[in-house]
């Protein structure tokens, strides 16, 4: 029975469920950290600001400090390493099909790269500043020429990516702990009056002024970015996501390991303060990322998610790329001064309406896939993609 939720390969698409499924709950999950940004004053900019401190459940043991703590200490940095992870999955399995057909490698990937930078920097310009897919597309290139190579050199990568960001990681953390306290800053004026009521030229005007600061995130990250898309193409090549014995025992020490050492360690940097935030985020979610790989795996294995909720995230995950652009569109629209506003009008009214924001557009996501799906075999920037890359209708 739980070989029918993770079959090996669906022979008519070429999928593997349970990674639809995973990447519906990475695409949802990145939500659940982005929709802080959206809902702060200053918005993009408060990210940089420290705008979106998360409050202490130890000072202000309130409902709603407690699970605004939990919502974000579950999404932060786990879902959005899960999504690198799969990146590097897909990657894998685009040089086995290669391979099978006997194509050259890269071959004609660099173009599919090309188009998501085009698309990431587009989505960056004209939606979010924190998109992650430009990122992607300059590591999906360097992990492209890796996978031609031998699984040494691979190996020797990874070590050497990890060396160096956890590096990075630990002088920022020491620069953090040592610093003297002072007033936590406040999102700039001008930022929370552009997102507030600012038109949506001076929006684009905005990131592009001040691009450098804004792209910040992939650059400081790119040596995890390249660890995460090689533990991808490992645990796809381990049989991590089929349904054979081997693949079930994967899943099993990965969400023990991952969750049992992952969650101890993130909650102590939780609890450790601001300064900690960067050694947690980047250092630990990972960890714990890897777990949730686990955990969904075992969870389908056993059938403790209802069919609806699996249909849901593999609806969202076969059309991942338009569920990504849309969730953010739609935040947009609700949250700043251009659409509703809400982020204004509701600004000091508590995290709930915040946390409703995410569940509603994460339902909107799951059916408005769904019914696509009924009709379509692609979502629609899927489609554009295929017809870009292709060259056919």
């Amino acid at each position: 029975m739980a070989d029918t939720l993770i079959a090996p390969v669906d022979r008519k698409t070429a999928r593997l469920p349970l990674l639809d499924v995973l990447r519906g709950a990475a695409i949802l999950g990145t939500l659940m950290t982005n929709v802080w940004i959206f809902a702060s004053p200053g918005s993009e900019w408060s990210v940089l600001t420290g705008g979106l401190a998360s409050p202490d459940p130890l000072a202000d043991p309130s409902a709603a400090t407690i699970a605004q703590s939990v919502f974000r200490f579950l999404a932060d940095g786990k879902f959005l390493a899960l999504l690198t992870v799969l990146f590097g999955v897909g990657l894998a399995i685009q040089y086995d099909s290669a391979a099978r057909r006997g194509d050259p490698w890269p071959g004609r990937y660099p173009r599919r790269a090309a188009f998501l930078f085009v698309e990431g920097t587009v989505h960056f310009v004209l939606v979010f500043a924190w998109d992650v897919l430009m990122g992607y597309a300059v590591t999906a290139l360097l992990v492209a020429w890796l996978l031609a190579r031998s699984e040494r050199v691979r190996r020797n990568t990874m070590r050497a990516a990890a060396a160096v960001h956890l590096t990075l990681v630990a002088l920022v953390t020491l620069a953090a702990v040592t610093k003297p306290e002072g007033t936590p800053k406040a999102p700039a004026a001008d930022a929370v009056e552009l997102y507030e009521r600012g038109g949506y030229g001076a929006q684009i005007a905005f990131r592009l002024e001040n691009f450098a600061a804004l792209r910040v995130e992939p650059v400081f990250s790119f040596g995890l970015l390249v660890f995460l898309f090689l533990l991808g193409v490992r645990l796809h090549r381990a049989g991590a996501f089929t349904a054979t014995a081997e693949g079930r025992r994967i899943r099993t020490r990965t969400a023990a390991w991952g969750l049992g050492l992952g969650l101890p360690l993130n909650a102590a940097t939780t609890l450790g303060g601001d300064a900690f935030f960067v050694l947690g985020r980047y250092g630990v979610a990972p960890l714990v990322a890897v777990g949730y790989i686990g955990l969904i795996g075992v969870a389908l294995d056993r059938l403790w998610i209802p069919k609806p909720v699996t249909t849901a995230l593999g609806s969202v995950g076969r059309t991942a790329l338009s569920c990504y652009v849309a969730q953010n569109v739609l935040c947009v629209l609700l949250c700043y001064g251009i659409g509703l506003g809400l982020a204004g009008r509701l600004a000091g009214s508590g995290p709930w309406w915040v946390m409703g924001l995410w569940a509603a557009v994460a339902l909107t996501l799951s059916a408005g896939s769904w019914l696509w799906l009924r009709r379509f075999g692609r979502g629609p920037l899927e489609y554009v993609q295929h017809v870009a890359l292709r060259g056919r209708r």
